[in-house]
This record gives structure tokens, C-alpha cells and sequence, in this order.
């Protein structure tokens, strides 16, 4: 009799394990397979106004830890990465109008030559630490007067 309950209890164990691994497997994948990358700089036309200064309000950065832009209904605030292959970790601390929608991920580049360089890419990326809609959220209420932000704000709501 008590081999069977501990069968049971096997089986009961392994079904939650399963149950919990496919909920929300978007969410908390490691890692992500093609995702479409391109690359920006703060000296194009579109991100001059803004200069070197992040959505977030920081320095864009480009050392170990490297700004990215994404959709933050997709890739939220503070979503830290690793593309496979390269040494750097890259930090989702800004946005852009053409990425809403999108899966695509835009990487800092210090100048147009890096920035063309890197082109577009499809790669496989490895997420560190997802970051924050509800700080995404607080980031981008008070700016909906753009389009692009409105279609952001409602992507996160929709999907809370």
C-alpha cells in the first residue's frame, strides 16, 4: 500500500512540475530563439533631439552593459539580455516608435559606422532578468500623448 502512494504522490508531482513549466512560458523563457535585431545611434536624425539620453533618462551605454531598445510591451523596462556569442549584457532602457509591434530589438551604437556595421541580425538571445511592466507602465503614462506609446500602454494593460 504505500509503494502506491508513493507512486501517486510521483505522479502528482511531476504533473504540477509540468503544469507550472508551461504557464507563462513566453515570460519565463531563458532564452529566445531568431529574435530580429537592428541597431541605432544617437546621432541619427530621428534620436537627435534626444542626444545620448535614454527613454529612462540615463546615459545610453555602450561598455559591458549596453542600452537596447525594444517594444516594452514585448521586452519590458529594465529586461536585461545576452545575445549568444558576444560577451556583452544588454539592458532594455529605451524605445522607439518603429519597434512598437514588433519582436525586434535595437542595439546602441556609438556612430553611424558601428551602427551599420551591425545591420540586421537575427539572433538567439538569452534573458538574464525580465524586467518590469508595471514600472514600464509608469514610464510611459504620463508621454501617451504619442501614438506609439498609447499602443504600448494598451498592449500592457491588455495583457495583465
Amino acid at each position: 500500500m504505500r509503494h502506491h502512494h508513493l507512486i501517486l504522490l510521483g505522479l502528482a508531482v511531476s504533473l504540477l512540475a509540468s503544469c507550472s513549466s508551461s504557464v507563462g512560458v513566453k515570460k519565463n523563457a531563458a532564452r529566445i530563439t531568431a529574435v530580429r535585431t537592428t541597431a541605432y545611434t544617437h546621432s541619427e536624425s530621428d534620436h537627435i533631439i534626444y542626444g545620448a539620453r535614454t527613454a529612462v533618462g540615463t546615459n545610453l551605454k555602450y561598455g559591458n552593459v549596453r542600452s537596447a531598445a525594444a517594444d516594452w510591451s514585448v521586452y519590458p523596462v529594465g529586461t536585461v539580455f545576452q545575445i549568444e556569442g558576444l560577451p556583452y549584457v544588454y539592458q532594455v532602457d529605451d524605445y522607439g516608435s518603429a519597434l512598437v509591434g514588433t519582436n525586434t530589438i535595437d542595439l546602441y551604437k556609438p556612430d553611424k559606422a558601428t551602427m551599420n556595421a551591425w545591420g540586421v541580425r537575427n539572433v538567439n538571445i538569452r534573458v538574464i532578468k525580465w524586467g518590469s511592466f508595471s514600472k514600464s507602465l509608469s514610464i510611459l503614462r504620463p508621454r501617451t500623448a504619442y501614438s506609439h506609446i498609447r499602443r504600448m500602454v494598451s498592449r500592457i494593460e491588455g495583457s495583465s
